[in-house]
């Protein structure tokens, strides 16, 4: 999504959705390998200190009543070049004013729901582009393989449950109460 989608460039402002989870945290990284500055969004304190140890720049509580504001008070008035976003729905309407003109916003889901209200304007005055991404190529798994094997990224697993526990995963992510990822290990009760 950042690398081949929106072809992030060393000093661009990456603004990560969703910092805690598994998406998120390599996102964070990803940005941070292609020298790009980074601010995590995140429902708490301890996952935006969490990013901070991934690497974020900054960070900033997704339900913070002036969020838009401290976001253009963290760009300069730019925006963030990249807009790296995978829960869609309402975020959208508050999002898309944020991308810097010439910008990008790169999505891989919709968690919060696959309808998005986009004021076009926005699109058109400041030339914005919007990507969708969903899986990658398998040269683009490579380098990452690459990468994890190097050190140079790593998967931010919160908890290992048994496959017998599955239940108690989703009711975990449903509360949002995880950073990364959970890995469910068959064979394990």
């Amino acid at each position: 999504m950042l690398v081949r989608q929106a072809r992030l460039q060393p000093g661009e402002m990456v603004l990560v959705m969703g910092a805690g989870s598994g998406v998120g945290t390599a996102a964070i990284q990803i940005a941070k390998l292609a020298r790009a500055r980074v601010i995590a969004v995140a429902r708490t304190q301890d996952k935006l200190a969490r990013a901070a140890g991934l690497g974020a720049d900054t960070g900033i509580l997704a339900d913070r009543p002036d969020f838009a504001q401290e976001i253009r008070r963290l760009t300069e008035k730019r925006g963030a070049d990249v807009v790296f976003d995978h829960i869609g729905g309402a975020t959208w309407e508050t999002l898309v004013p944020l991308v810097a003109t010439g910008g990008r916003l790169v999505t891989c889901g919709a968690t919060a729901g696959y309808e998005a209200r986009v004021d076009l304007r926005y699109l058109f005055s400041k030339s914005i582009a919007i990507l969708g991404a969903f899986m990658g190529r398998k040269a683009d798994l490579l380098e990452i393989v690459r990468s994890v094997a190097e050190g140079a990224l790593r998967p931010v697993v919160d908890r290992t449950l048994p496959l017998s526990a599955c239940a108690e995963g989703h009711r975990l992510l449903e509360q949002r109460a995880v950073f990364g990822k959970i890995v469910l290990l068959p064979g394990e009760r």
